[in-house]
């Protein structure tokens, strides 16, 4: 019994130590926050029934999230989905509201990016990868994520100065 308790302890703080930046990876993802809070759960369902206390790997989980995420969108067959936001009480509505609408149009410029471009943003988001740890995730050379985060960096201003 202690093993299992063990291993429930472990499970418990890996999904407490990573679920809110996995989250925010998934939320720059598919833009819509409930879908990302599905999301994190059904990633860590499948990482730990599957890797269990054996792992810590990060990079594995957040490829998970991805390929959860995907899967989702093919099952759905659309991409474009809504954000709700969590009310912070100690800001004024007007506050709110004009973060609500910058982060609605950030949100917005990013899913106008294709696949790879948006996976790359929404997993720099994070702040918890090196670009080397990305390459590997995407199946790319370091440098070329480096070449491709500038570009989808020079895409996202095009499409954010287009908006104004």
């Amino acid at each position: 019994m202690p093993v299992a308790l063990d291993t429930m302890e472990f499970c418990d703080r890996f999904y407490r130590d990573n679920r809110e930046r996995v989250l925010a990876f998934l939320l720059h993802l598919t833009g819509d926050y409930d879908l990302a809070r599905d999301l994190v759960q059904e990633s860590f369902t499948r990482y730990l029934s599957r890797y269990g206390r054996d792992s810590g790997n990060l990079a594995l989980l957040y490829t998970i999230a991805r390929n959860a995420a995907l899967d989702t969108f093919r099952k759905r067959r659309e991409s474009q989905v809504g954000e709700r936001e969590a009310v912070d009480r100690d800001r004024d509505p007007e506050g709110r509201l004009i973060e609500r609408q910058e982060f609605d149009t950030v949100l917005a410029a990013v899913r106008q990016l294709d696949n790879v471009d948006r996976q790359l943003i929404s997993l720099l988001a994070t702040e918890a990868f090196s670009y080397k740890e990305i390459g590997r995730m995407l199946d790319i050379s370091e440098s070329n994520v480096k070449v491709k985060v500038h570009r989808a960096r020079l895409r996202l201003k095009e499409i954010l100065a287009q908006g104004e």
